[in-house]
């Protein structure tokens, strides 16, 4: 992929501002885990006293932050490169979406991908539930690659396999000093927006966010995602994913 080049100064004058909700799905673990593996609650606490004590620390720009704000800015080195953070001792990406469906979308298909390494286990007996959550943010440094003249080199963004320019860019935003980034998620089937943090600053440090659970269910004709309230539900069968050539080793039926 042949490089492209934005100066700092450019990205600024092409900077504009930029607020609103962050949707990030994760899965439901929380404290739950680890009472199957204790008596009493005091034993508990002191298992989640010893597992905290093992994680990296919490960026100091993140101590007031809720722990599903900061969480994403934590852990380095970062295994593999992602569309805006480079694997390494980097800095941290909040990745989520405009849309509380875009971000299932965008973690059905990682889901996917994690399964596709273990071709012969088999889908998961029953549904897993996941918690959509909403992180408010704003920021006076965003720039929007759905939009001209960024989206002058869509192609290049929407590379389904290939980061580079998205890294590169990456970089150059940095050093300007921008915060966000808006871009087209290619996961998502109607192709809403996605959002990069790319500083935990911008980030509302409330302790309480919009929510929704979302239960995943994987078989061999895909996954098929609910949502109990709001009643919605999405549908993502083996040919959504089509495009991306990793899909081509996904076994489905096992």
């Amino acid at each position: 992929m042949s490089s492209i080049i934005w100066t700092p100064d450019e990205l600024l004058s092409s900077s504009r501002p930029l607020s609103g909700q962050c949707w990030r799905v994760v899965e439901s673990q929380s404290k739950g885990s680890t009472l199957k593996l204790t008596d009493t609650l005091p034993e508990q606490l002191v298992l989640e006293d010893l597992i905290e004590a093992t994680k990296p620390r919490i960026p100091e720009q993140c101590a007031d932050m809720h722990y599903l704000l900061f969480t994403p800015f934590r852990y380095s080195p970062y295994p593999h490169n992602s569309r805006f953070r480079r694997s390494g001792f980097t800095s941290g990406v909040f990745y989520g979406a405009e849309s509380s469906e875009t971000a299932v979308a965008e973690k059905a298909f990682y889901r996917l991908l994690f399964f596709s390494e273990s071709p012969d286990t088999p889908w998961p007996a029953n549904p897993i539930d996941h918690r959509a959550f909403a992180a408010e943010f704003n920021t006076r440094l965003a720039v929007d690659l759905t939009v001209a003249p960024l989206n002058f080199h869509r192609s290049h963004w929407t590379n389904l396999t290939d980061y580079t320019a998205c890294l590169e860019f990456a970089d150059a935003a940095k050093s300007a000093g921008i915060e966000a980034i808006r871009y087209e998620s290619v996961r998502d089937p109607s192709s809403r927006s996605n959002l990069a943090l790319l500083s935990p600053s911008v980030l509302m440090s409330a302790q309480r966010f919009a929510e929704e659970t979302w239960i995943f269910h994987f078989s061999k004709s895909g996954v098929r995602a609910i949502c109990e309230s709001p009643t919605k539900s999405l549908t993502f069968d083996p040919r959504t994913f089509s495009a991306d050539p990793r899909t081509a080793s996904w076994r489905w039926d096992r």
